[in-house]
């Protein structure tokens, strides 16, 4: 070895050295740094709570001069056909086992078709905000609900009072208009879109589970949002008034804008995103995004669009919420230790 390289190593050595007295730390060749699976599946939910927080408000936006069948089916397909490219381009497994192919069917159809169309039609009479805390709250009640009657869960004096307290939020929400004869019969009707829309999605979710036994988290989110999408897109066309006009996107930039965000983040990459929490966590504890993103999209609601909320609205929005938490077992869902028995997660994120 050359003497200037020599003398290199020795300088090297003897600065290391230096440094490992001074700070009593010793130092060691730099490797790639990992996240571990816990921080990566927190890291995951925060994006999760983030994005489902703001869709909402980009859904507002966009079916306002879009129909929402359209709207919401277009880019369901299109976030299907992205997802199937990208497992095709790495070379994972594309083709459904034909045995799965029906309960498949049905989880797309609640998940998506159903879920989206109710709801959309819902949110063109409520507020943001308001559909947000109200799909968010009945969230976690609805996925125990559909977990206890596929046997995945049980039924405690917990739930019972989550329920109890979820109530008095809708009392609290509704009641005073409606003692003063000024309820609005659209906004009760909105209302009653998105919680059905809820309900088809948390049904969805929990038949879901046992199908991840052999798909992987994006290869469920790729079939379940394709064929949601197309039976949506389908029936918009066939059935929806302006649907066929609407084709020609001539729908304005906030729209367009809109409807990009929410095929991207909202679709692509956070429905993705839900299964893996789902195979990871169980249905129950991945819906635990719904204590995060209303808030995002209540305040976003108030600062960036001028909805209003009182505080009687508020204060049912925290019962509702609260009703939503008490649904919840603290550090371990029974859905989540069902899931780890059955050996759920055979299918490993590509």
């Amino acid at each position: 070895m050359p003497e200037f390289a020599c003398a290199t190593c020795r300088t090297g050595i003897a600065d290391r050295a230096s440094h490992e007295r001074m700070f009593g730390v010793r130092q060691s060749p730099a490797a790639p740094m990992t996240l571990s699976p816990t921080t990566r599946q927190r890291v995951l939910f925060l994006f999760l709570c983030f994005v489902w927080g703001t869709t909402w408000l980009a859904m507002k936006v966009g079916i306002a001069t879009v129909p929402p069948g359209l709207f919401a089916g277009s880019r369901w397909t299109l976030a299907g056909l992205i997802l199937l490219a990208v497992r095709k381009a790495q070379g994972e497994q594309i083709r459904v086992t034909p045995r799965l192919v029906g309960r498949l069917v049905v989880v797309a159809v609640l998940m998506v078709t159903l879920n989206q169309v109710i709801q959309l039609y819902g949110l063109k009479y409520v507020t943001a905000g308001l559909a947000a805390v109200i799909s968010s709250a009945l969230t976690p009640i609805s996925l125990l609900g559909f977990s206890v009657a596929l046997g995945q869960d049980r039924f405690s004096p917990r739930q019972l009072a989550a329920m109890a307290v979820g109530i008095a939020g809708i009392v609290m929400l509704f009641g005073p208009d409606a003692v003063a004869g000024t309820l609005d019969a659209w906004a009760m009707l909105g209302a009653a879109g998105v919680t059905i829309g809820c309900l088809c999605y948390s049904a969805g979710s929990v038949m879901a589970l046992p199908l991840m036994r052999s798909l992987a988290p994006t290869q469920m989110a790729a079939m379940t949002n394709l064929i949601g999408g197309l039976i949506l897109l389908s029936a918009s066309l066939l059935f929806e008034p302006g649907a066929l006009a609407a084709m020609g996107c001539h729908w304005g930039w906030p729209a367009f804008f809109a409807w990009l965000y929410l095929l991207l983040p909202g679709s692509v990459l956070a429905t993705a995103t839900y299964f893996v929490l789902v195979r990871d966590w169980g249905a129950s504890r991945a819906g635990t995004y719904a204590f995060i993103s209303p808030v995002i999209a209540v305040v976003l609601g108030i600062t960036l669009f001028g909805e209003r909320a009182g505080w009687a609205d508020l204060a049912g929005m925290m019962l509702m919420l609260g009703g939503a938490a008490l649904a919840l077992k603290p550090r371990a869902l029974v859905i989540a230790s069902v899931a780890r028995r059955e050996a759920i997660p055979v299918a490993r994120a590509p």
